[in-house]
Parts: C-alpha cells; structure tokens; sequence
C-alpha cells in the first residue's frame, strides 16, 4: 500500500504536480484508481476494450451523440444541425469550433476521420463498413459540400436514423486531420502516434500516457463542449480491487470502477465515501472456439446446449453476485428495444450430462480464458464448480484482460468468459456482433468464434434494412432466439455498475451504454 502511494506521489510529481503531504489529492485533479490493463490503444479507429472507449467521450467528440440521460434521444455535438434524405446526411458543422490543437474543426476533418477508420480496418472498423464502405470507395461517399457542410452517404438498405445511430459509436470520433497527418509513419494515417496521445475536440487532451500505469487527461478549455471544472483527471492502473478500495478510503483516490461485490457493500457504511450502483448495458457470456483442433468436442451444437444447463445464472446473480447481477439469456440487454427477458434455461447438471451422454461426448472438458479482474474470476470459479457438478472439467486459465483479447482474436482460445456492451445505441450493434460473421474480415464476435452462419447473416440484415418499427422489433426477437438455441455463446447475466467515490466529488455521469463515462462536470469541494 506505502509503495502505491509512493509510486501516486512520483508520478505526480513528475508531472508538475504540488504535492499534498496527507493522503489527500490535490484539487484540480481527479484521480481514479481502477485497471487499465485491457488498453491496447488509445486510436479510436482501434481501441475497443472498456477503459479506451470510456476516454474517448472526454478526449474526442463525434458529430452527433447520444444523451447520456436518454440514450434514446441524439444531441447535435459537432454538428449544428443535419438534413436527410434516403441514402444520405449532410451535417452543418457548428461555427468557431476547434480541436484542442487550436485548429478549426472543418469537413476535411470528419473525411479524414471516419475515412480512416475504413482504410486502417482494426477492430471497431465493421461498425462503419457496414454501410457500404471499404477503402477504395469510402471517400466517395463522404463528402464536403461546402467549408462547413459535409455530406455522408450510403447505398445499403439502410435509413438515416440507423445510420445516425453509428455515427454516435466511439469509432466514429473525428480527429484532428492536420495534426494527426503530420505525425503519420509508413501510411500509418497517424496511427501509431493517436496510440499514446490525443487529437480531439473533447474535454480533456492526453497529458501523459504511461501504458499499464496511468492515463493523465489535462482540461481543453476550448473544446465546443465547454471547459471541464477539473484541470486534470488522472485514471491509475490499480490491478488489485482490494487496492483500490484502500485508495479510496484512505483518501488517495477519488474515484474507483472494477470493484468487486465484496468491496462495494464493505464501502457502503464508510464514512466520507458514497457508493453508485449504475444501470448498465453489459452482458456476460460464455463463448467457445467452434473450431478449436484440440478440442473438436467444443464445437458441437450439443456441447453447447449443455453448457446452458451447467450455468447456475440465479446461483451466481443472487447468491455470489447479491443481486447486483441479473439473469439475462438473450444478447440485446434490458433496456434496448426489442430486448427479450424470457428465461428458457435453468441450472439443470443432470440434464447437461445426459444432453453430453446422448451425443457421444466422453470426458468433457475445456480451458476457460478469464481476466484476473473482478468479477470475472469470481464468476468463472462459480461456473468451474457448477460445470463439475454436470461431469465437465474446467480449467480456469487467468490473465491479463489485453493478452486475453489478443488471443481470442488470434482464435488462439478454447472458450473464454468475458462481457459485451452495446457500440451505439440500437439493437443492430448486439445482432451485428452475435448473430453476424459475413466472412469479409469482419471480427465480429461470431467471427471470434468461428461460427459460420449464412442463414443468420441474411436475418441480420434484414433486420437491419426493415424500416417498419414493429417488424423490425420482431425480426431481433427472432435472431435472439435463434442465437440462444443453438450457438457457440451462452448468455447469462446482465451487470450493473458497481462504482465508490468521495463524498465531495460531484457531477460524475456515467450512461447505459459502456463508453458513457463523462468527466466534464465533474467538481471537487474541499
């Protein structure tokens, strides 16, 4: 704990920082203790994983975004206004913004950006290429119309207001073209560099970035959101949950996420601390390698329907998890449209080993990949001990959230435990990951599991293109039922957020949605 706090005070102070000498932060920063060990880039055009998509809200901002209130509802950001038609937005862009470079925010911009993200073609790059876009043709569909007007277009079946809804994901964030061009290596469109720093119109711009150390954010007190109340946010790496609980109660921290269960309620009755106990769109699911050489068994539909039998969901959301867990079987969480919270599975061993007899499958057994952070750990012991109580062996293999990612996008994983919150708010961004593999490259999550759908791919764009609000509501209920009866996924539970701060930090929002973590507002009395 002494060596935490010391290594808090360097790097403090190496950052020009005075120093308290009680366990107390200074007053124009926030700290927040939490990990940040799943970063593998802080690009928007790349980063996917938890903690790079929660800066992105206060490093960049998009054209449009969604109120962290209601999701539903889409705030004009960078653009002042829009117009549509069929296949097509032009967005007028608001008057005297500019990045925190001091640079205009101009149509070249949103071109560069959103091209980018098609050309570079990382991870988040499908939410974009769905609309038609690759890298030969996407500067034809983005376009200037005039020094502040720019117009997107698409020729897929597909509407505005979807489209919309994509221009909100954190992928599509615009960068700052002149800055992130001039800091570009072997076509990299500045890729490398946007890796550990920032070129943004957000609230905050990166000050330092020391990977698996810590992420300091310094005021933009020109961005066209407003200037922040905090002159610095700095986000600690603090592995440990029980660490970051001692932080915050001895005043070294003001703010800690990833906590686990136990840590949140031994928090609630201590004095100077206030727990939030957030509604969040999170899924956690159990997904297989359907193409794992080594172990052929995994891939077969009756492993898999057995697997939804072994899961104790009421065991690990009540009992393990006191109810700060939900059950929830289908991959569109509570809360978005068209959301099925029907339960067809129950913790049933004896029908998962007769399921697992009946198709021939002897010694069942896998290698289950799982952060070391909580709760996952805490939930795959959970699911190794009811899993054996159905004759199936499972072995935990732990690790650090960024090498498991890896891995699992490598198809280098027998089955891993980990969680899933929507991109943008709309039920295509799920069904685009479960229910969808088109075989273009794509890394969907049904492309990570090696699971070849056709059928299921048609569905989902059909989905995708109906314009009748009822079909298309209906069209999802159907993809949910598919993917719960036969997939390589076993969806189970539905998270909230389990977050502890001081008592005099106020004005921290966080949203439904995993990227909605907003720092602007946030004060600190004495």
């Amino acid at each position: 704990m002494k060596t935490r706090t010391l290594i808090s005070i360097s790097l403090m102070a190496s950052l020009g920082f005075a120093v308290p000498s009680l366990a107390k932060t200074p007053s124009n920063t926030l700290v927040v203790a939490q990990s940040l060990e799943d970063v593998t880039s802080l690009d928007p055009a790349q980063g996917f994983e938890l903690s790079s998509v929660q800066s992105f809200n206060n490093l960049y901002q998009r054209l449009v975004q969604s109120n962290p209130e209601d999701p539903t509802e889409l705030q004009p950001t960078l653009a002042e206004s829009w117009t549509t038609t069929k296949n097509s937005l032009t967005f007028t862009l608001k008057p005297q913004a500019t990045f925190a470079s001091g640079n205009p925010i101009r149509p070249e911009d949103v071109i560069y950006s959103l091209s980018r993200v098609v050309k570079l073609n990382l991870a988040p790059s499908f939410i974009l290429t769905q609309l038609g876009w690759n890298k030969d043709n996407v500067t034809n569909f983005i376009t200037k119309v005039s020094d502040n007007q720019v117009k997107i277009a698409w020729d897929m079946d597909v509407g505005p207001q979807f489209v919309l809804s994509l221009l909100t994901a954190p992928v599509s964030s615009i960068v700052d073209e002149k800055t992130v061009s001039a800091h570009a290596k072997d076509d990299d469109f500045g890729h490398a560099w946007l890796n550990m720093n920032s070129a943004g119109s957000g609230p905050f711009k990166i000050k330092k970035y020391v990977p698996h150390q810590i992420l300091m954010m310094e005021a933009n007190t020109s961005s066209p959101a407003g200037a922040p109340n905090m002159k610095y946010v700095l986000l600690k790496n603090v592995p440990d949950a029980a660490t970051r609980q001692l932080l915050l109660e001895q005043g070294d921290a003001d703010l800690v996420r990833n906590l686990g269960t136990d840590q949140y309620f031994s928090l609630q009755d201590k004095p100077g601390i206030k727990t939030l106990n957030l509604p969040y769109a999170s899924l956690y699911y159990l997904m297989f390698n359907a193409e794992n050489a080594d172990n052929p068994a995994i891939g077969k539909p009756e492993f898999w329907q057995a697997a939804r039998y072994a899961f104790d969901y009421k065991g690990i959301a009540d009992d393990l998890m006191h109810g700060q867990f939900a059950v929830q079987q289908n991959f569109l969480p509570v809360g978005f449209n068209g959301a099925l919270t029907d339960q067809p599975y129950s913790y049933d061993p004896q029908k998962a080993a007769q399921i697992l007899k009946d198709a021939g499958i002897e010694n069942p057994h896998f290698k289950l990949a799982v952060s070391n952070q909580p709760p996952y750990l805490d939930i795959a012991q959970a699911l190794q001990a009811s899993f054996a109580k159905a004759g199936i062996d499972v072995e935990l293999i732990p690790g650090v959230s960024s090498q498991i990612a890896t891995d699992v996008k490598a198809h280098k994983y027998q089955s891993t435990l980990t969680a899933w919150g929507p991109d943008y708010f709309d039920p295509h961004t799920n069904a685009s990951a479960f229910a969808y593999n088109p075989e273009n490259g794509s890394k969907t999550l049904a492309w990570r599991a090696n699971w070849h759908i056709p059928a299921l791919n048609k569905l989902t764009l059909q989905a995708r293109s109906e314009t009748d609000a009822e079909k298309r509501t209906a069209t999802y209920q159907e993809l949910q039922r598919k993917v719960r009866e036969s997939s390589p996924f076993v969806v189970g539970l539905q998270n909230k957020k389990l977050v502890a701060l001081r008592d005099n930090v106020e004005g921290y929002v966080q949203g439904i949605t995993p990227e909605m973590v907003f720092y602007k507002n946030v004060s600190k009395s004495e």
